[in-house]
């Protein structure tokens, strides 16, 4: 009996240890709520299975994935989204599993209304916490009930055009009164496109954010076109929304959509995740 206690002693400490490690190894991001995914667009000339694999190299552990991306060896002809058979949906699911990702959101999807019921259903088959989307102003009342049903957020994106929830004033006018599981899904970097500064933006949403697309941004070109840059390096307060975002007591999904250097853009992503780290580190 003795021996069988000192194993089960050692085991214990042994469970501790590791425990104690995980956490330890935590940033202090992650330790205050925050955390980093990626959104697949990032990896649009590749295939799911390959942005899983980049994603796993960042050291990432959540991902967003863009419906209609090819979903790459071992799926045939098959792209990202409601079509995908249940035997595909599992074997995406363990894909990712194994490389220690997880799919917490898909988007960001436009449907039509007859459509999102399959949205909703896809979204609760592949176990995500949201739906990135941009709703047609008349599918409203089926978006929210929907969304009650089957308990999934919808996060609104805010692509640069006026067709869009272009500005947070349109979107809370619309869901102020509904259910808290509508929400923001905020494209820093689209809101400065529209001439808007993001950090008022994001106070504006105090309370609506479900996360964000995030982003820095410079001009870039002859046109001086609003280019996706390292974190840090662009016309964007990321520490100055950093602190906003701390103030609010944000706890969420910081989805990386880099879109720049499509064919290598790693290395940047690395250095942003980095600056990302460097400042929260700081401001907590």
């Amino acid at each position: 009996m003795k021996i069988i206690n000192k194993v089960l002693l050692v085991f214990a400490a042994i469970g501790l240890l590791s425990s104690c490690t995980n956490v330890s190894t935590q940033t202090k991001a992650e330790k205050n709520g925050w955390k980093l995914s990626m959104q697949s667009y990032t990896f649009h000339l590749f295939s799911v299975v390959e942005a899983l694999e980049k994603t796993q190299e960042l050291g990432l552990h959540y991902i967003e994935v863009y419906p209609g991306q090819k979903m790459g060896e071992g799926f045939g002809d098959a792209k990202f989204g409601y079509t995908l058979t249940t035997e595909q949906q599992n074997k995406i699911k363990e894909i990712a599993k194994s490389k220690d990702v997880k799919i917490i959101s898909t988007g960001v999807w436009t449907p039509q209304r007859d459509e999102w019921e399959k949205v909703f259903q896809f979204a609760k088959d592949m176990d995500m916490e949201f739906i990135s989307a941009e709703p047609a102003r008349e599918d409203w009342d089926v978006v929210e009930n929907l969304a009650k049903q089957y308990k999934i957020k919808v996060a609104v994106h805010n692509h640069p055009n006026e067709a869009s929830y272009w500005k947070p004033e349109i979107l809370l006018s619309i869901i102020g009164d509904r259910s808290p599981l509508l929400g923001s899904s905020a494209d820093v970097g689209h809101y400065k496109r529209m001439g808007i500064d993001p950090i008022p933006a994001l106070k504006e949403l105090d309370g609506r954010l479900i996360a964000l697309h995030f982003k820095d941004i410079a001009p870039e070109g002859p046109e001086n076109k609003l280019e996706d840059v390292v974190w840090g390096t662009g016309i964007l307060n990321v520490k100055g929304m950093l602190e906003e975002l701390k103030r609010q007591n944000f706890k969420g999904y910081f989805t990386i959509e880099y879109e720049a250097n499509w064919e290598n853009n790693l290395p940047e992503i690395k250095e942003s995740i980095d600056y990302f780290n460097r400042v929260a580190d700081e401001i907590f």
